[in-house]
């Protein structure tokens, strides 16, 4: 049973690392136009499901942010929520009833 807690943490650990290649990224050039396109929806939906990881590192880090800050607007916005809505739960509790007796 030791062994199996071992092999998660070490399987979870590089999980970890490559997803935290992903983070949202600072607002280094707010005034200025930006080069790279702006992140949609698809970038929203994995930002929202990497939020615990996005602030837990945005807490020792400034280069990185919960959210970013060139994106497309409604999409993104959108995105973010159906991915936070995973990540976190969402509520589907609410909705499983108990049976009667």
């Amino acid at each position: 049973m030791l062994k199996h807690k071992y092999a998660l943490v070490l399987l979870a650990l590089p999980i970890l690392l490559l997803c935290s290649g992903c983070l949202p990224g600072a607002n280094e050039a707010a005034a200025l136009p930006t080069v790279d396109a702006p992140a949609g929806f698809l970038l929203g939906l994995w930002h929202g499901f990497i939020v615990i990881i996005s602030f837990i590192v945005s807490l020792f880090s400034d280069g990185v942010n919960v959210y970013e800050v060139n994106n497309n607007g409604g999409w993104y916005n959108f995105g973010f929520l159906l991915g936070l809505m995973v990540a976190l739960g969402g509520g589907g509790k609410s909705t499983n009833r108990k049976k009667r007796e």
